[in-house]
């Protein structure tokens, strides 16, 4: 199950110093040796008077610089009529120009935006000094936070779905990152810490994997090796193949082309801006995934992505909840695929969104066999090729003219499928011990050709498990026998803790 050597045991008499590997890369102090507790904890100088861990203290500047561009555009764009009437009436008085008004307008501008972006800084300061987090004595996660109102968070490592590493632009100027902890069946299902160094969120990553997989908190980070790289061309090439791509191109002319024939050519200016909007949607998707990275490691699959915002993911073993295979029209001769996940507690959009999360995605474009192979990493025994599908009949051309002969249900020992769409086909699967909930509904329209549609329920998220149009008596066979392979399903399932013996 897991390799001996990994383990690097050794005693803690603090709950506060558990699961820290003194010989990571990290910074040490010797704290811990000052307070007579004989250990050196990584980024300890972060400690309070409690012992608890906190984030950097240059959080607050970080914030500040953070939300800057946002409070200067929004006072540029609430003020720039405003320092034109200035400018003019400073002429008047000055009787010369005095600055020109654009010139102006960004001194103006940038000193608000300063002024501002300090009062931030001020605020999370008194924020950053209320923060503190650390591990209890049961081996939970515990944050505690608020200034007027203290509050704090318990999370149960037992329910976390995932633990990200991510670092927006801002933090990279400072080589600060975020952490987030993902955590199912919760409102705020989010945990952040921002900001700390990069190796510090590293070793917080280390530990709540190790903790949460039913490891010892002191188990060494796991060794990786990359699987799967998806280069710049080959993302850019297939964003250009997507329909959605294609219509948001036609969106484009038709917005320029609108402009011209109501405003003339002095509108066109404000035509190449507004209609380049939709395509600026597939830059940002292109951005977003750039340098897409799946690794292999014992704590699950490590993505890796981003051009100016990076971000690490880690995917544990039997977290996701149901899996998609996307793959568009112009895509399948290529044999290519995008896979998208629903993980408990992460991503809600509906399937059909033409720009997904990247917290939702496994990787953005693969060929078939790569994809599948990733997928049997985390999900071994989820097999697209042994399922045994189940077509809808030919009267369901009334109901679906366009996708029927797409529209199919299917099934195996491990999982229920779903497969759906004519010009971008989906293939969803979801493993028979994530079923939450197995319904079967029928439309007006339905009932009138004795059709009935299945839906296999799981947690809230981008994958939809729903068998469209089917034969109505197979129909409730077939949820009948779902609901009883999910119970056999759950009562068998052993991901809970994947690295346990």
């Amino acid at each position: 199950m897991t390799d001996p050597a990994r383990h690097t045991p050794r005693e803690h008499n603090s709950p506060a110093h558990e699961g820290v590997d003194s010989s990571s890369s990290v910074p040490s102090s010797s704290i811990g040796d000052d307070l007579g507790l004989g250990i050196t904890v990584p980024g300890s100088r972060l400690i309070d008077a409690e012992g608890h861990r906190k984030v950097h203290p240059i959080s607050p500047l970080v914030h500040a610089v953070a939300v800057f561009p946002a409070l200067a555009g929004i006072a540029f764009a609430v003020g720039i009529q405003r320092i034109n009437t200035l400018a003019g009436r400073l002429d008047d008085i000055i009787g010369m120009a005095w600055m020109p008004p654009i010139a102006l307008a960004i001194v103006v501008f940038a000193v608000i935006a300063f002024l501002l972006s300090a009062l931030v800084a001020l605020l999370n300061y008194f924020q950053w000094r209320a923060l503190s987090f650390w591990f209890d004595d049961d081996g939970d996660f515990r944050m505690q936070s608020g200034v007027l109102f203290r509050q704090q968070r318990r999370v149960q490592l037992s329910r976390i779905q995932t633990v990200d590493v991510t670092q927006p632009f801002a933090a990279r100027l400072f080589s600060m990152a975020v952490v987030v902890i993902e955590v199912a069946g919760q409102d705020d299902s989010r945990v952040r810490l921002k900001y700390v160094t990069l190796d510090d969120a590293r070793e917080i990553r280390r530990e709540v994997l190790a903790r949460s997989a039913g490891l010892s908190a002191t188990t060494a980070e796991a060794p990786q090796s990359d699987i799967a790289r998806v280069s710049g061309r080959h993302l850019a090439v297939s964003l250009a193949l997507r329909m959605t791509t294609a219509g948001l191109l036609l969106l484009t002319v038709i917005i320029i082309v609108t402009s011209y024939l109501t405003g003339g050519w002095g509108a066109i200016g404000v035509a190449i801006v507004t209609g380049g909007i939709p395509l600026v949607l597939v830059v940002a998707e292109f951005i977003r995934f750039y340098g897409f990275t799946v690794a292999q490691s014992p704590d699950g699959l490590r993505l890796r992505y981003g051009l100016l915002r990076t971000e690490s993911r880690t995917v544990p073993p039997g977290r996701i909840q149901a899996i998609e295979y996307v793959e568009p029209l112009l895509w399948r001769r290529q044999q290519w695929t995008r896979i998208r996940v629903t993980i408990a507690g992460v991503g809600s959009e509906s399937s059909g969104s033409g720009s997904q999360r990247s917290d939702t995605v496994l990787i953005p474009v693969s060929e078939m066999d790569a994809a599948q192979d990733i997928v049997s990493r985390v999900l071994p025994d989820l097999q697209a090729s042994s399922i045994t599908w189940v077509g809808a009949p030919r009267r369901a051309w009334w109901r679906s003219p366009l996708q029927w002969r797409n529209l199919a249900v299917g099934w195996d020992a491990h999982s229920f499928a779903i497969r759906r769409g004519r010009i971008t086909r989906r293939t969803a699967l979801v493993p028979h011990a994530r079923t939450q909930s197995v319904r079967w509904t029928q439309g007006p329209w339905e009932r009138a050709l004795d059709l009935a549609s299945v839906h296999v329920d799981t947690t809230p998220g981008p994958v939809s498990v729903s068998g469209l149009h089917l034969d109505a008596s197979a129909t409730r066979t077939v949820a009948h026998l779902q609901a009883a392979a999910a119970d056999r399903g759950r009562r068998t399932d052993t991901s809970l803790h994947w690295a346990s013996p």
